[in-house]
Formats: structure tokens, sequence, C-alpha cells
């Protein structure tokens, strides 16, 4: 690094601005807790309904089977609110892409009033879901339901009347009621064949529902632990599809990935990578060209892009001290404070690389000197205690603080590096130093996943929950 550059960085520390770039990577000690929870892969927690609720049903009029999955009419039906109704023993999960169930229709009974749908838990329990009824004279519509029935093939949704929907069913067919929350659709099948959907106009946990109406009606019901006769993988399938279908048919501007690429290459000083980048890209045929309206600025990207490729290798090597030194040398103001959030990374993973080679006395010396000093410090007190579990470990590379070990560890220690680099930039303005953060690529990733969790939470949190790495592993399969 020329002396000009070790002057100016010089004055920004006499003017005391180094600490500002401090604040730049302070989210990386969240990225640090991020990865513990990334190693153990979250799982949603969501049950989904395996059996009727024999509590909340009208038990006057039905009997369920001892194992919770069929259900039959046992009145004679005199009274338009004499129905057997009977939902879940829980609400249907929404953190996916749909829910589905069936039920098969063991005997339509006299009159073959059957239906199938989806009920709000405050769904009164003698009426058919979706349908009217009349209670003393009393019309009441039930709103908060939806249902598909049997006797006349029509969708009611609790508007007085029902809608001509799809065939009637009757013995011996299997019908399914299913919910599509990426569409905020329900969807119905009969005999593995959809019949229809409509838009899913209720809002909040809904129980797969069944009722029957008339002498003798019997339907057993199916929550996914026998094979389903509808394709529900496949269903999924093309719908993802659709949506896929639906991205490719956006433009962009031509070649502008070439240029996302490429200051994605000079952000975080990948500077071999870079060179291999660009001899590709000038030989192909025709030659890439980014016209000037759609060019990126790769001035702010290439600043000091020797040092910053040099101190990566070295963290990825995990040679820490030879970064520290590299850090002294050519940016002191970076790690002058030694409770910095550079430093205390730095300094972690130094303690990292004494443990996973086995120099667990020296470790030990090492955390006492260098990480002691952070116990007690508001937003490092977690990760300290985190490093210094791993000495209880035999193998601590298969423990619950495995992810410490593994290389994308050093990858976010280089990272962190690298954007307080950047953040002494001389040409920056204060506020513009943010900025280093992320390369343009990440921000356009970001503002990908702010619109997909704000699209969700407009649906209620309904539907699978956005993960980035999920959906670029999948595009990469399906490519």
């Amino acid at each position: 690094m020329n002396s000009t550059a070790n002057s100016d960085n010089g004055r920004r520390n006499e003017n005391g601005d180094a600490g500002e770039g401090q604040d730049l990577i302070l989210h990386f000690l969240d990225k640090v807790r991020l990865s513990r929870g990334d190693a153990m892969e979250e799982s949603e927690g969501e049950e989904s309904p395996t059996e009727l609720n024999t509590i909340n049903s009208a038990g006057g009029f039905l009997i369920v089977s001892p194992d919770k999955l069929s259900v039959k009419y046992t009145n004679t039906n005199l009274h338009g609110h004499d129905v057997g109704v009977v939902q879940a023993n829980k609400p249907a999960p929404f953190k996916c892409l749909s829910y589905y169930f069936e039920i098969f229709v063991k005997d339509a009974g006299v009159k073959g009033q059957i239906a199938i749908g989806f009920t709000k838990e405050s769904f009164k329990m003698r009426r058919q879901p979706g349908s009217v009824s009349c209670f003393f004279d009393e019309i009441v519509w039930e709103v908060n339901s939806c249902g598909y029935h049997g006797d006349d093939g029509y969708l009611y949704r609790g508007k007085g009347i029902g809608e001509a929907f799809g065939p009637t069913y009757t013995t011996g067919d299997t019908v399914g009621g299913g919910i599509n929350y990426g569409s905020q659709e329900f969807f119905f099948t009969k005999n593995g064949a959809l019949v229809g959907k409509i838009p899913k106009d209720i809002k909040g946990h809904l129980f797969p529902t069944v009722a029957v109406h008339s002498q003798n009606e019997e339907v057993s019901v199916n929550f996914g632990k026998a094979k389903f006769a509808f394709d529900v993988k496949g269903y999924e399938a093309s719908e993802r599809n659709k949506q896929q279908i639906a991205i490719d048919k956006i433009s962009i501007p031509p070649n502008i990935g070439y240029a996302l690429v490429k200051t994605y290459l000079l952000h975080y000083g990948y500077e071999e990578t870079l060179n291999a980048f660009n001899v590709a890209t000038e030989t192909t045929v025709p030659p890439i060209h980014i016209a000037q309206e759609n060019a990126i600025d790769e001035d702010d990207s290439s600043y000091a892009l020797h040092q910053r490729k040099t101190i990566r290798q070295l963290v990825r090597d995990g040679e820490i001290n030879a970064a520290l030194a590299r850090l002294r040398e050519w940016y002191p103001q970076i790690v002058q404070d030694e409770k910095s959030v550079v430093c205390f990374l730095l300094h972690c993973q130094k303690f990292i690389e004494l443990v996973r080679v086995g120099k667990l006395e020296e470790g030990v010396k090492y955390g006492r000197l260098e990480l002691a000093k952070f116990v007690g410090l508001t937003g490092f007190q977690d990760i300290v205690e985190d490093c210094f579990a791993l000495l209880v470990y035999r193998k601590p590379e298969e423990s619950s603080l495995g992810y410490f070990l593994e290389g994308s560890q050093r990858e976010l220690v280089a990272d962190a590096v690298n954007a307080a680099i950047l953040s002494t930039n001389p040409n920056k303005k204060d506020e513009q130093r943010s900025c280093h953060l992320h390369s343009h690529l990440e921000v356009l990733l970001r503002q990908l996943t702010v619109c997909c969790l704000e699209r969700r939470s407009l649906n209620g949190n309904q539907g699978e929950t956005f993960r980035l790495n999920h959906v670029l592993n999948n595009n990469s399969t399906r490519r």
C-alpha cells in the first residue's frame, strides 16, 4: 500500500472517523448468531391434523370410529340444523405452499348430503360448512367457512346461495379439499382429478371439516397417513412451475448480470477470479458489452483491491496473526480499538483455529488474554461463551457448535474485515459508507427477500417461509 493512502488513513484516524467504520460491520455479530441457527436448520414446528376432533363436534347426530378417522350419521334428519359436523383435531398448517386432505364416501346414505371443506374454530357445529341454516325462523350465514357439497356439486361460502362448482359425488368416490397459500385459493378434487378452485377469503386458522346429513351417510378421512388419490406433489410442482414461468417472462437489461457478477468479485476482493472472469467475457462471441445506461460504477468496489484480496486469503487460510499484522501495517485505524468488532471477530477466529488443530492449552491462554476483555460487553457475551464452550467437546466439529469450524465462518470474518477496509475509502462521504457492507448483487437479493416477506405478510404470513438459499439451490438443480 502506498504512503499517500497511509497518510490519508492516518488523517481519518486523527479526525476520529475510524470508529464509524466499526458501525458498518456490527451486523456481522448477528451473522455469527444466524450461522448458529442455520447450522441447526430450524424446523417450522407446525403440527398437522391427524384425526377427527371428538370433543368439538355435533356428537348427537353422528358417531366417530375408535380410530377417529371415520364418521357416520345416525339421526333421521328432521331439521335443517340436524347436521353431523366434525373438525380435525388441529388446524391446517400454513407455513407451506399447500395443505390437503381427502375423504372416501363409504355410504352416501339416503340423500347424499355430504360436505367437505374448511371452517374456523368458532364454527357452529350443527350446520353444513359454507351453507346457510334456518334456526327458529332465523337465517344464519356461516361466513367463516367453505364447503363442497356432494348432493348438488355446489360450493357454499356463506353467501346465502351456493355456486355451481363441480360434479356431485356419492358412494365409492374420493373427494379432497385443499388450500393453496401461494395463490390464496381453496381447491377441491374428485377421484384424483382437480375439480376447481376459488379465492380464499377467510383469514386465520382453518380446520379441515366434514359434514354428514342423512341417515347412514358414512365417510372415512385421510389426513395424509395413507396415499392420496390426488397427486399433491405433482400439483405443488405445477404451481411452482407457474411461478417460475412468470419470473422468466420478466425482462432485464441485456448483460446486466455480467456487471453484477463483476462488482460482486470486486467488492469482496476476489482479484484472481475477477481477472479470469474478465478474460472469459472478453473472449466470448460476440464480446459482452454493457450499455452506458446499464453500467454500474466500479470505482468504489475497486478500492484497495489487492490489499483486501491478500487479507481475505490469510483469513480464509486461518492465518489470523498474519492478517492482523497486515491490518496494523496497512489500516491501523481499523484495529486501533482493541474492543472493536473487527478485533473481536479476528480474536474469536484465532481461538477457533487453535481449537481446530487441538492446541487447547494455547487456546485457553489466548482466550484469557484476548477474549476475556469482551466478557460482559453487550453484543459479545453470548458469542464468547460459545467459543469457550468448544473446549468442552471431545470432537467439537461434531457438536452443536461445529459451525464455528466450518469454512463459512472464516468467510464471515473475512467479509467483516473487507467491509471495514472499504469503509476507509477517503473518496466516500460518511453517509455513503454503509453501502460498503453489501455488493450490488446482494442489495438486489435483499430487496427480493423483503418483497417476498412483505407479500407473505399481506397473506397473513401464510405460505412457504422464504429462504433465499433454498430458492437458489432449487433453481440450480432445475437448470
